[in-house]
């Protein structure tokens, strides 16, 4: 399958982070057509896009901002998650250096729909390059009369766009965390409810959108909902970007229709390289639940992802060879989610730490069979008993490395008996 570039189109053109670009390609003019249409108008055309977030729950997101719009509060805001902590996940810092200005201008068709006032950046504190590129966006939106008050002429279409710098806490991807370390806080997950829809940035109601999800929004209006949704498959429109690592030819950011398979992603990459063959895919970031050489021909949308036990996530793919021993890639993968736990939760905080010591041991050729199952029961016994979803995103990677490639976790057992022998 060709890549289809909507997001992507501008990439690569000489100075395509530049308004002078962006215009020259059509930029902005999806903005001008939403001006003619009422909020109202917007918000259905987004939901029945079927436009789903791409920083990896996957919520439809005309059906978000739907919330948003009935809420009475005001002011609204609307929040863009730029944080991409996820291991794995690497296109939107890419969205954000090579072509902001397509983030920027779903941001304001989005403000014009929500009647928001304010737009708020939220990016991860090591993109120094790519804030430094949005914020030269932003400054070039208001010296042109596309940030700021009377936005293109229209009175009282007032909106203003920040970018706030994050820490490096992988934690502050998760929005109720991204929202407290937005105002000032430790970036601690909320309980929910409230949601944010409803009290969100400073209890106002507030929509929180990935920075991928704000770039395809243009597309949506210019195309029309129809057609944007045509280029994916039922309940997912559009395309997405591919972040792809790992033993293939060309590894980088893809961007193909919402549904493609394993094999067609692959293939855009050129393929597994030469000499060795496909063992596992980690589909949509470290978090997700792997999947094996016997799944190429699997679609990789939401839906079809999650029937098989695993998840789209943030569109991090990361293939591997015969040449990976899978309990050395889990206990990668868990030594991160240790480091990373922000400690709010007993389970979490515990149990992260926990698997990671029990596997360094059986990584470094130290451990016994009932070490497998003893990491595999701690994950078990601590999913869903935490506010948020980070230790769910180390128990899934756990247990299905373990149901699907327990052979090469004995294998390191064995060598560990072998030795004691």
């Amino acid at each position: 399958m060709e890549s289809v570039k909507l997001v992507s189109r501008n990439w690569g053109k000489p100075d395509s982070h530049t308004l002078r670009v962006y215009r020259a390609n059509g930029g902005y003019k999806a903005l001008e057509k939403a001006l003619g249409m009422t909020p109202a108008q917007i918000v259905d055309e987004m939901t029945k896009s079927n436009l789903r977030g791409r920083g990896g729950a996957g919520f439809n997101t005309g059906m978000k901002w739907t919330f948003v719009s009935r809420e009475k509060a005001t002011p609204k805001y609307i929040v863009v998650n730029g944080d991409e902590g996820e291991p794995g996940t690497f296109k939107d810092r890419y969205v954000l250096s090579e072509d902001p200005h397509m983030m920027i201008e779903g941001c304001l068709v989005g403000a014009y729909a929500l009647g928001a006032p304010a737009v708020y950046v939220y990016c991860r504190g090591e993109f120094v390059h790519q804030m430094e590129r949005l914020q030269a966006a932003i400054d070039e939106c208001r010296a042109n009369g596309l940030l700021g008050k009377n936005i293109l002429g229209r009175a009282g279409f007032d909106v203003e766009m920040y970018v706030q710098p994050g820490a490096g806490a992988y934690i502050c991807g998760e929005e109720s965390a991204l929202l407290e370390s937005l105002e000032g806080r430790k970036g601690w997950p909320r309980l929910r409810p409230p949601f944010p829809a409803n009290a969100g940035l400073w209890g106002k109601p507030t929509a929180v959108n990935n920075v991928e999800t704000m770039a395809h929004v243009p597309h949506v209006i210019e195309m029309g909902a129809e057609a944007y949704a045509k280029l994916g498959c039922p309940k997912n429109g559009g395309t997405r970007l591919f972040s792809v690592s790992g033993h293939v030819r060309n590894p980088g950011v893809h961007e193909l229709p919402m549904g493609s398979t394993f094999r067609q992603v692959i293939d855009a990459c050129g393929g597994i390289r030469e000499g060795h063959r496909l063992k596992a895919i980690i589909p949509g970031g470290s978090s997700c639940a792997v999947m094996t050489a016997d799944d190429v021909d699997v679609a990789t949308d939401y839906d079809t992802l999650r029937a098989k036990g695993s998840m789209a996530g943030s569109g991090g793919m990361i293939v591997l060879d015969e040449t990976v021993n899978m309990a050395l890639a889990l206990h990668n993968v868990v030594k991160f989610y240790a480091h990373e736990s922000c400690g709010q939760c007993t389970p979490c905080r515990e149990g992260t730490g926990w698997m990671n010591r029990v596997l360094a041991r059986v990584a470094a050729g130290e451990g016994v069979e009932s070490d497998v199952d003893l990491v595999y029961q701690i994950a078990k016994q601590g999913e869903l008993r935490t506010i948020c979803a980070l230790f769910d995103g180390c128990a899934m990677p756990v247990r299905s490395y373990i149901d699907k490639f327990r052979d090469d976790f004995l294998a390191l057992v064995k060598r560990s008996e072998s030795k004691a022998a």
